[in-house]
């Protein structure tokens, strides 16, 4: 389900910058598994024990797989929507809230301090956690839906969009349907 502008501006924390541009997709890059052990171990440093989980999803996470030049990390800590229990960790640790959705699985997103980086972060239990994981690993394994969503996010990404996030919903459908498929074996 897509986004309105005004639930964009809603959930977006400090500025709302309009994009008004294509999606830059770069060919799979062997160094973004790097750069997300280096991100989860800046996490955990961070927060120790209340880093529940942390996990590269997201198209970088997907040998073979161009994506924006962006690492998506999965936090996992006790309660996502107790901000004072691991925010100021992370702000400590360079990482700035940019997103707070509480009626989508009370998710937070931080962008990272010097590495392009979405840490999306849900409490523990949340069921998205597992579609997400669920999404890579079978990405990693199939490449018929890899190739599927691949092209797909080409065609998308050709497309000027007035925001990030208006691309993202635009992919739901696919997703949804490979996650189908997915979820099923």
């Amino acid at each position: 389900m897509a986004l309105t502008d005004d639930e964009i501006r809603a959930a977006t924390v400090g500025d709302l910058t309009e994009h008004n541009a294509t999606i830059e997709l770069a060919e799979y890059d062997p160094e973004w598994p790097r750069l997300f052990q280096r991100e989860a171990t800046r996490i955990r440093a961070a927060l120790g024990s209340k880093a529940a989980q942390v996990e590269h999803v997201g198209s970088t996470s997907v040998p073979g797989l161009a994506a924006k030049p962006l690492i998506d990390i999965i936090l996992v800590v006790a309660d996502s929507s107790d901000e004072d229990a691991y925010v100021p960790e992370l702000e400590s640790a360079g990482y700035t809230l940019r997103i707070r959705e509480p009626d989508w699985y009370e998710h937070r997103l931080f962008k990272g301090p010097d590495t392009n980086v979405n840490v999306h972060t849900f409490s523990e239990g949340c069921e998205e956690i597992g579609r997400m994981l669920a999404f890579r690993d079978w990405l990693r394994t199939h490449d018929d839906d890899r190739d599927l969503y691949l092209n797909t996010k080409r065609e998308l990404a050709a497309r000027e969009w007035r925001h990030v996030q208006n691309y993202a919903d635009a992919k739901s459908a696919v997703v949804q349907e490979i996650n189908a498929r997915a979820q099923s074996r």
